[in-house]
């Protein structure tokens, strides 16, 4: 979902920050604008080229992710009333936050007033100092959350594919179990590889190549499930959805879908970077208002169309992950290509979320330990093709970098469990990136007083999402403590 906006900066580049004016007249406005062009040219960034159409299709690929293998199943536990209904909540909630983070990417006026080229930086204009651990914090817990989440991911498809090819040789009721931890192994060594890179422009390939694939199996999945649904030609499904046993389990499986569909939706940690490829005039904000309605609206309609004909294709059973739960066999070869896009996929979207964290800890470092050779100390090792060069590297990047993705591979093994994992990381992305940073910057920026009825009126959208971001994080570590008392450490199979 969200690694695109690294490439984004490769790209366009950013402009520098300007200096601010409180509210001026409309055309002291422009002239203010066409000026600061030309001063971010001649301070030696590149000048933005960005438009609403190209934000848009960033927004839309930032957004349509391993987020949509879920859906179906999200919809099935809320049913054909509450699942839609959901979706287009979500919908309309990151529509509306999206809309005041956009007033935020200048500070203190939005079209005049400095550039935050980062959302942290917006927060840190708007709320202040003491805001920004919790925001770091936030962002950064979302981040190494959404590495264990691909990692998860990544070997239930690498063992899709196995299985496909099995039963395919076989038949449909063969064993064709696979260890899940052999194929998490096998991913972590691939991402020990691309982590020794020194920086995400060099893997801007890996990730134009991670862009196209999600599109590539995301319209697959809904290919599939059209003809799933064509070939019985009926609506599967129940008003309410799916039934259990026990009232607590379908209790935990609704909040569990709720989690789910807030991963789905969540961007709003990259929408400044996206704004800052915007090329002004016309005003970033404006530019981007209109890129947030098309790329929602476009990502609105396709979650609908998958989720609603996913679950109108299997009913109550649809499976967890439409793409390796097997309510698919043939064409064998067309799920096997949709599972190996979804590797390609998370194996840039991996680097772009883990270089980040690696680079806010390497400053660290660098910066308390400025002498300390085993951080500093550069070393170089011929490769043999010449015109690669040769590979630099120092001694901490190499160990710690290995020690974190050996770690996040561990914590994936110990908690294989895609959709508990998807949703524990929506609900805890969801309320503080998406509405409570959002809304307290726009109270701030608006200077709305506390005890106001426009005051009341966004606490209590604030508070009603965090009770939903509360209530899905609680189903979701309910489902992960189920599944842990039937699963052995390290043995998981499918």
């Amino acid at each position: 979902m969200h690694y695109i906006l690294r490439l984004l900066h490769h790209m366009f580049g950013s402009l520098r920050s300007l200096p601010f004016c409180f509210h001026p007249s409309p055309r002291s406005r422009e002239r203010l604008m066409a000026k600061s062009i030309v001063r971010d040219t001649e301070h030696g960034d590149h000048e933005r080229q960005g438009t609403v159409w190209t934000a848009t299709a960033h927004i839309v690929a930032a957004l349509i992710g391993s987020g949509v293998l879920a859906l179906a199943w999200s919809v099935a536990q809320l049913g054909w009333v509450v699942g839609p209904l959901v979706l287009l909540g979500f919908s309309c909630i990151t529509y509306y936050t999206s809309l005041l983070l956009t007033n935020c990417y200048r500070f203190p006026d939005p079209i005049t007033g400095t550039i935050n080229r980062a959302y942290i930086d917006a927060v840190r204009s708007y709320l202040g100092p003491k805001h920004v651990f919790f925001c770091g914090c936030a962002q950064y817990v979302n981040l190494w959350g959404t590495l264990v989440g691909y990692t998860i991911t990544a070997s239930t498809s690498m063992i899709a594919v196995k299985r496909a090819n099995c039963f395919h040789r076989n038949g449909h009721s063969a064993r064709c179990d696979a260890s899940g931890s052999t194929f998490m192994v096998v991913f972590g060594l691939f991402q020990l590889v691309l982590s020794q890179f020194p920086s995400l422009e060099n893997i801007t390939w890996l990730s134009v190549v991670a862009v196209a694939t999600s599109f590539c199996y995301s319209f697959i999945g809904l290919g599939l499930c059209v003809g799933k649904w064509a070939s019985h030609g009926e609506f599967r499904g129940t008003l309410g959805g799916t039934t259990t046993a026990a009232p607590s389990e379908k209790a935990f499986n609704v909040l569990l879908a709720l989690g789910n569909v807030a991963f789905a939706y969540t961007f709003a940690d990259v929408l400044i970077e996206i704004q800052d490829t915007l090329k002004s005039p016309p005003p970033e904000n404006k530019s981007m208002k209109r890129a947030t309605f098309s790329g929602i609206g476009l990502t609105t309609v396709f979650y609908l169309l998958l989720g609603c004909i996913g679950y109108a294709a299997f009913g109550n059973d649809a499976p967890g992950n439409i793409l390796t739960g097997f309510g698919f066999y043939e064409p064998f070869w067309l799920v096997d290509i949709a599972n190996i896009c979804v590797v390609v996929h998370l194996i840039g979207a991996y680097q772009v979320y883990a270089q980040p964290i690696f680079a806010r800890f390497e400053d660290y470092l660098a910066f308390h330990w400025p002498d300390n050779k085993f951080i500093h100390r550069t070393y170089s090792v011929p490769l043999p093709v010449k015109e690669v060069g040769s590979w630099r590297f120092t001694l901490s990047k190499l160990v710690l970098r290995t020690i974190f993705i050996m770690f996040t591979t561990l914590v994936a093994m110990l908690l294989p469990f895609f959709n508990a994992v998807l949703g524990l990381i929506g609900a805890l992305g969801f309320w503080p990136l998406a509405v409570y940073f959002p809304l307290g910057m726009h109270m701030a920026q608006e200077r709305i007083k506390r005890g106001a009825p426009k005051w009341f009126l966004l606490q209590g959208l604030s508070f009603f999402c965090f009770l939903i971001s509360i209530a899905a994080s609680v189903g979701s570590v309910a489902d992960i403590v189920h599944n842990l008392k039937a699963a052995a450490p390290f043995k998981t199979s499918y």
